[in-house]
């Protein structure tokens, strides 16, 4: 969707591998707290699916942001705060039914305006966010347990519970899921949301916001309406 040609792209992933076949060329880097990026090295960084893992998610941005050329782009896809809300909802109620406590399960995911902000930070220009839902379908919440179990996105929180979790929690959560989204087929669905993060190194040939003031038309006449002056 860029009409732009990359010579020398970047690639921050934990699976390599499903990138490979379309990125033979590309630098692979794991997503580990220091990345492995030469300063002003690419012409574009993906950073993709890992910044939820991230102990400083806008550290991150920023070491993609150094290791860009002059108008080099930044592309991050992240998980975003609605992802596995039907699961995150369902545990919850789950273990209260059972157990009479709560612990938390599933991780807490930032929102768009707040992931968006983080390209600012790392002193991107022309920050964009848009958010991109993919509904999964299941056929338990059992079997989605032991997709995310494969998957390495297990429950990693500080204050998680330290104990297996019982087994009736785990069957009440299924049943909950199944009453409350389930389908007419009996199978449940999923949501990820995936952020798309995109920001540019900064460079003279890119557009310049205009000076305060320097307008030379005004909005009301490109809006059709009237203009009311606010009293001082």
């Amino acid at each position: 969707m860029i009409n732009k040609t990359f010579t020398a792209p970047a690639i921050v992933t934990a699976f390599p591998h499903v990138w490979r076949e379309s990125w033979p060329d590309a630098r692979y880097v794991g997503d580990d707290d220091v990345l492995d990026l030469r300063e002003g090295a690419h012409d574009l960084v993906i950073h993709c699916l890992g910044l939820h893992w991230a102990n400083d998610p806008v550290g991150q941005l920023i070491q993609c942001r150094r290791a860009l050329r002059p108008d080099g782009l930044s592309l991050t896809l992240a998980f975003g705060g609605q992802t596995l809300n039907e699961l995150r909802s369902v545990l919850g109620q789950a273990e209260i039914d059972i157990t009479g406590g709560l612990s938390p399960r599933v991780a807490p995911m930032g929102e768009i305006r707040d992931l968006g902000a983080l390209l600012q930070r790392a002193g991107l220009a022309l920050p964009v966010a848009d958010s991109m839902p993919l509904t999964v379908s299941y056929g338990s919440a059992l079997t989605l347990m032991r997709d995310l179990r494969a998957m390495g996105e297990t429950n990693a929180l500080t204050d998680r519970l330290r104990k297996p979790t019982r087994r009736a929690v785990l069957l009440r959560a299924a049943e909950l899921y199944a009453d409350t989204y389930g389908d007419a087929d009996g199978r449940i669905p999923a949501t990820f949301e995936i952020i798309a993060l995109t920001g540019w190194a900064p460079d003279a040939g890119q557009q310049q916001p205009l000076r305060p003031g320097s307008a030379a038309a005004r909005l009301a006449d490109a809006l059709g309406t009237r203009e009311k002056r606010l009293s001082d």
